[in-house]
């Protein structure tokens, strides 16, 4: 059997069984060797119990998606097995518990994972026999195993890794017993950089603080509340304040009043939550102050899918309060550039003086994967444009930036909700508010950047995905690259304002296909609001594109452009 050079492997059960933690351990012992690696994983909202799964790719080179179909299916319960066995791959092989019998035969065997963690003497090892079995089914030498158990657990005793040890022996000896195997995996090519095992949201938080950020308020919710507890643990030091709020709506009033006390702010949430401070996110625009709202998606509307994936609030964070505005939008699609999108933000927020989203989503918050190690050096925090003179400047004033005072320092003024002159005071003047209205929108442009990838631009037509569909887009346009189809590859980060001459680009095309998880196509929608022929592929199952399904997706979307521009 011909080597691999990855493989994906699914644990499905029960929450509160482990899957998780299964996962996880794997990733890291691969990643710990030098193959690259990336998890997903999608729960029941309730506390404990209900059906979970989560899974580990594996491969030699780096990961960028989730991956097609299951290598390897370990099923905790018959339901699990019920549910995922058509995820199977064809020379798949399922690993299931033996508290029961499947209702149909082939590739598989049993294995009573707590009787034989509880014979290695702990029954927390039962993940260790799972992952015997795993190591013996690839050809994963069992010293990689045995090294993460020594490396994790010696600090805490002999016992704990005698009985992790002969955990997996217990696995390996059992799927040894049986015939089958996956194909072995290809030795691992360490990677010549520093490397750092991190989640995504995680990542933001890192980034966040490298570009200054100052204080955070925030309030639980689902999958943003890491967040909050990364900033709980990590926030600290003199200056520094991190507190969980009693509401959404607590948690914006009072990164408001933060950035209009000059320090870099930030709060994250969810869905619910981003609509609850709407108003909030409003009066930050008006008034021109800087703070950052991360808004970590999950499927909606109402509650939703609140442990599942979906990028369906881009229309809501363009313009998330009434009236006339236009939120500036940085969407990463990696958990790498969760970490230059956290800094990013923080420092959009300070240039142009108002409010920032970023917009991240579930499988990019929960997301465990090996990067390489980010650069602090390549962050360098902005500060916003203070005001030096003497009371009586007017804050408003022009039709640009001006610079911001801050109290208790040279200048005052009145950070105003309602319409304003140059000194802040109310006025209903159509002269005022078509000035002021003109200069909020004006300060768009110092957030204009030509940052954006492309390749193959002399194609008609190009695939653009955002955020989080980034992985299996390119994934898929790889393969169509392969097969000899000609398109091009666009994308960025940057949103909303959107790279100027990635605009100029996109508009020469004759079809933009964009990959996006929601009913609407709501970026395909912004595209051509910019004069860009776009056309959304669409999916919105709570779960990430498979880039198999992409692959026939872009293609049929490609032939039938091409056939229809040929008729024409």
């Amino acid at each position: 059997m011909a080597k691999r050079q990855d493989f994906v492997v699914r644990f499905a059960g029960e929450g509160g069984q482990g899957v998780v933690t299964a996962s996880e351990a794997l990733a890291r012992i691969a990643a710990d060797v030098g193959y690259h690696a990336l998890t997903f994983s999608t729960f029941p909202s309730q506390i404990l119990g209900g059906p979970t799964w989560t899974q580990a790719r594996i491969s030699t080179t780096p990961v960028l998606s989730p991956g097609d179909s299951v290598d390897v299916l370990v099923a905790l319960n018959e339901e699990a097995y019920e549910t995922h066995k058509e995820d199977l791959s064809e020379d798949g092989v399922v690993i299931y518990d033996s508290s029961f019998t499947p209702n149909s035969s082939g590739r598989m065997f049993g294995m009573p994972f707590d009787d034989l963690a509880k014979q290695a003497g702990d029954i927390r090892t039962a993940n260790m026999v799972m992952m015997g079995a795993l190591a013996n089914l690839v050809g994963m030498p069992v010293k990689f195993l045995q090294d993460f158990i020594v490396n994790r657990y010696l600090s805490r005793g002999q016992a704990i890794v005698d009985a992790n040890m002969k955990a997996i022996a217990f696995g390996v000896e059992r799927a040894a017993s049986t015939t089958f195997q996956i194909g072995e995996l290809e030795p691992p090519i360490k990677p010549n950089y520093k490397q750092a095992m991190i989640r995504g949201n995680d990542a933001i938080s890192i980034g966040a603080l490298a570009a200054g950020l100052d204080v955070y308020v925030g309030y639980p919710i689902s999958p943003a509340t890491p967040i909050l507890i990364y900033m709980e643990r990590n926030l600290i030091g003199s200056g520094k304040f991190a507190y969980q709020s009693s509401s959404e709506i607590e948690s914006i009033a009072a990164i408001v009043g933060a950035g209009y006390a000059g320090k870099k702010a930030m709060t994250a949430t969810a869905g619910p939550g981003f609509t609850l401070m709407g108003e909030g996110i409003g009066l930050a625009w008006m008034a021109e102050i800087p703070c950052v709202i991360v808004n970590v998606q999950r499927g909606g509307p109402a509650t939703g899918l609140p442990t599942k994936t979906e990028q369906s609030d881009l229309m809501t964070a363009l313009t998330p309060a009434h009236g006339d505005q236009l939120i500036p939008i940085i969407a990463p699609g990696t958990v790498e550039e969760c970490y230059y999108g956290g800094a990013l933000a923080i420092n959009w927020a300070e240039r142009y003086q108002g409010p920032v989203v970023l917009l991240s989503e579930h499988s990019l918050a929960e997301r465990v994967q090996n990067i390489p190690k980010p650069d602090l050096s390549q962050i360098v925090p902005e500060v916003r444009a203070t005001y030096q003179g003497t009371n009586g400047y007017q804050r408003y004033d022009g039709y640009e930036l001006s610079p911001m005072p801050v109290p208790g320092k040279p200048g005052a003024y009145v950070a105003n909700g309602s319409e304003h002159d140059a000194m802040g005071d109310t006025t209903h003047l159509p002269s005022r508010h078509i000035q002021m209205t003109t200069r909020r929108f004006s300060k768009l442009k110092l957030l204009e950047e030509n940052v954006y990838e492309r390749e193959n631009t002399d194609a008609p037509i190009a695939v653009m995905p955002w955020g989080g569909s980034k992985g299996p887009a390119m994934e898929a346009y790889e393969r169509l690259k392969a097969q000899g189809t000609n398109l091009a590859w666009y994308y960025s980060m940057r949103i909303n304002p959107l790279p100027p001459k990635l605009l100029e680009e996109l508009r020469k095309k004759e079809l933009v296909l964009v990959p996006e998880l929601n009913y609407l196509g709501q970026f395909a929608s912004f595209l051509r609001s910019h004069g860009v022929n776009a056309q959304a592929i669409t999916q919105y199952t709570g779960l990430p594109f498979r880039p198999k399904d992409l692959v026939n997706r872009i293609k049929d979307a490609a032939s039938a452009a091409s056939r229809k521009a040929v008729s024409v």
